[in-house]
């Protein structure tokens, strides 16, 4: 077998084990396993230095055939040869390297000994020029030593401390080393010197009309000069404290900082005199941390104070109602400031401590907003009537709009206002703004909320209270109040109907997010919670207007009924002149609800001839009395018409009322007319006083026909008055047909000569 054809990692092997065999022939260096059992013997043992030739025969007899045997043969023949080859190569190598090996050796030995020679010789030169050069040094030492206090003379003419500082410092190791022989006078005369630039530095520290910089710089040598600056540590933290507040933002720079930080162009605009001072005051905030290392307490506390002027004077002019291009303006100043003081105080205190303060400055801005909103909402329905001061009359109409477009433009401007807080990309809001969100959200809810408890004070119904706030100065008269309250009503629709969805639309495209508060406290805006408020607030208000219509209305009654002496009355010449002053009310009830309510579709209209009641000569009570000639026969015919209702159609008297002109109206006119015959009941009357009710009550039907859209109970109120009457008459005798129509069409003509008081 050719050893060619064994792998190159077999036979480099083999060579290793060969070489290490001959250059190690102790045993003690032979494998751990040489001690083994033969049992573990292979044929691979060959090369190992535990090889056994007897074994390995003995072990190859058993497992090769005879020409196994042969073929093994010549395969060691072949590798013994090549091994005896090779170790004569290596040994003609090693040999032609110790020749080459003794050639350097001389070689070196050769220049070594002529480099010693050299040094020999430039030796004593070489002492030589490093005496000179050491000489040289220190006549320059000396000549600075003698010239210093001339030098440090000229520092202080030109107030240049800081070379003077470097020179004097520079010296003291030889003023130490020789100051009390050689140089004794220019110790002395720098010293003077000195004493004079220590005064004069510490003039500059303690300085008002130096800059902070300055007498930073001032302290930072009188350190270097060895000075006990720790003494001068308290009087210059109050140097820094009173820099404080001459940096203190001024509310007339709120008004001038409203620059769009987003504009490319504010970027290349030179810094202002506050930044500039600001600036400074960190530079000496930095030099103080070098002087004194433990002070980021006091600086940290110094740097809030700041901050906290700063917030303090914008949360005074959020009190003024500032809009968002201000309180963006001012906090883009704050916000770098604080940048500026933390990169010298490189700590997270100030930015926690910033960010908080921000938090709760915006939270009175959102807050702010709504309290202005509020007050607008109540001025544009208090305060309209002095608008009309030049006009006759108190427009309601202009209260209602301008309560209309207080409520709910006011609203949008609020969230266009606080859009721009949201849009800003100042890292300050950006952190603030789901909880901008949820303030807006919850402002929204409290606003209405309280609006709706403004309206109640409005309508009297805390009376205390309103005059407390002056909620309902200026508007006492009866006649105003109860308009006023009408309004109320109107606008308590209008923000159930139309402002909150359009809020609700708007919130949600603009405002949707935050959630930082919901999950402890549910939701933070609920517009179907404002929606039933406002529409049981309209509902409220509208019977509070009915009421105090009804209660003016009950007075003008009462006067009327208690006045006079009933059992003694005269003859009925004319319609009573309370008729007048009743119509006259009803006209200016009228009057209001047609500039505040929506008409309506009239219904339970009917024409004369359809009813009973349409026209007196149809009245079936004055039918049946016509033939009446006694007392006794008028009482029985009151007994046959009263079993006679009971089979009429039940009339449906009062209904629920609308936010519409007829029903308000209609409402008003079936409650006086029960408010009559309540005060009917209450008197006694003779054959006069009857027929003078029934002459009134007659000449009211076609007014309050025209007024009221319910015709048939108004005509059964009516009826029930002239019946009640009757009842509480001594000798109940109606006028006869003719002289009712009579006395009527007198009263009709009188009022035509006159202005119309119903239409």
């Amino acid at each position: 077998m050719d050893v060619d054809n064994v792998p190159l990692d077999d036979k480099a092997k083999r060579m290793r084990d060969l070489l290490s065999s001959f250059y190690s022939p102790d045993p003690s260096l032979s494998s751990p396993n040489s001690n083994s059992s033969s049992k573990y013997a292979t044929l691979d043992a060959i090369n190992s230095t535990s090889f056994d030739p007897d074994q390995y025969m003995h072990l190859l007899v058993h497992k090769s055939n005879l020409e196994g045997l042969l073929q093994r043969h010549v395969q060691m023949a072949a590798e013994i040869k090549n091994l005896d080859t090779d170790l004569q190569m290596m040994k003609s190598n090693i040999v032609g390297m110790e020749a080459n090996m003794e050639q350097l050796l001389e070689k070196i030995m050769s220049v070594q000994s002529r480099s010693d020679g050299v040094n020999t010789s430039l030796s004593e030169k070489r002492e030589h020029i490093e005496k000179l050069h050491r000489t040289r040094n220190l006549l320059r030492k000396v000549q600075f030593i003698y010239d210093l206090p001339a030098r440090l003379g000229k520092c202080i003419k030109s107030e240049a401390y800081a070379d003077a500082v470097k020179f004097y410092t520079g010296a003291i190791p030889i003023f130490k080393a020789y100051g009390d022989s050689s140089f004794q006078d220019c110790k002395r005369a720098s010293e003077e010197a000195v004493t004079i630039i220590i005064k004069n530095l510490q003039g500059k520290l303690f300085s008002d009309s130096e800059s902070i910089q300055a007498r930073a710089e001032a302290a930072v040598l009188l350190k270097q000069l060895d000075f006990p600056v720790d003494s001068l540590k308290v009087k210059l933290l109050e140097k820094l404290e009173q820099s404080v507040a001459g940096l203190q933002l001024k509310i007339e720079d709120i008004g001038n900082s409203s620059l769009d930080s987003n504009d490319p162009s504010t970027e290349t605009v030179p810094a202002t005199a506050h930044e500039t001072s600001v600036h400074e005051f960190a530079e000496a905030v930095r030099a103080y941390r070098v002087i004194f290392p433990d002070s980021d307490t006091q600086l940290t506390k110094l740097a809030q104070d700041l901050v906290a002027g700063h917030f303090k004077t914008t949360e005074q002019c959020i009190k003024t109602e500032i809009w968002s291009a201000d309180l963006l303006g001012v906090l883009r100043i704050i916000w770098r400031d604080v940048l500026l003081m933390d990169d010298v105080l490189n700590e997270d205190a100030l930015l926690d401590y910033s960010l908080e303060a921000a938090r709760v400055t915006v939270k009175l801005y959102v807050s702010n907003k709504f309290s202005h909103l509020l007050n607008n909402s109540s001025d544009a329905l208090t305060k309209a009537h002095t608008r009309q001061k030049d006009r006759e009359e108190y427009s309601l109409q202009v209260a209602l709009e301008g309560g209309k477009k207080a409520v709910l433009q006011g609203s949008m401007d609020v969230l266009l206002d606080f859009r721009q807080l949201l849009d800003d990309n100042l890292e300050l809001l950006v952190k603030l703004k789901d909880l901008i969100i949820d303030w807006v959200q919850e402002g929204f809810q409290d606003f209405f909320r309280a609006l709706e408890g403004h309206f109640l004070l409005l309508s009297g119904k805390n009376s205390s209270a309103s005059q407390d706030q002056g909620l309902t100065e200026g508007i006492q008269d009866d006649k105003v109040l109860a308009g006023l309250v009408l309004v109320l009503a109107q606008v308590s629709v209008f923000i159930e109907q139309n402002a909150i969805p359009r809020i609700t639309e708007e919130i949600a495209a603009s405002f949707s997010g935050g959630g930082v508060r919901s999950y402890e406290y549910g939701p933070t805006f609920i517009p179907g919670e404002i929606c039933r408020i406002f529409r049981l607030a309209g509902e409220k208000f509208l019977h509070i207007y009915i009421n105090m219509r009804t209660q003016r209305i009950s007075v003008l009654l009462k006067k009327r009924f208690t006045t006079p002496n009933w059992v003694q009355h005269k003859e009925p010449r004319e319609v009573h002149m309370f008729v007048d002053l009743f119509l006259q009310e009803l006209e200016a009830i009228r009057s209001e609800v047609k500039q505040i309510l929506p008409q309506g579709v009239r219904r339970h209209r009917r024409a004369d001839s359809n009813g009973s009641t349409a026209s007196s000569r149809s009245n079936p009570l004055r039918e049946e009395k016509l033939s009446r000639s006694n007392t006794q026969r008028a009482r029985s015919q009151l007994l046959e018409t009263h079993l006679a209702k009971l089979f009429k159609q039940k009339v449906e008297i009062f209904t629920k009322v609308d936010f519409t002109q007829e029903s308000v109206v209609t409402t008003l006119v079936k409650l006086c007319l029960k408010s009559l015959q309540e005060f009917v009941r209450l008197q006694t009357f003779n054959r006069s006083g009857f027929q003078q009710i029934q002459l009134d009550i007659q000449f009211l039907r076609t007014p309050l026909k025209e007024m009221a859209e319910d015709e048939a109970a108004v005509d059964f109120l009516l009826d029930e008055v002239i019946v009640a009457a009757a009842e509480r008459c001594l000798d109940p005798i109606p006028l006869e047909p003719a002289i009712l129509d009579k006395l009527t069409q007198l009263k009709l003509a009188k009022t035509r000569e006159q202005k119309p008081i119903y239409p």
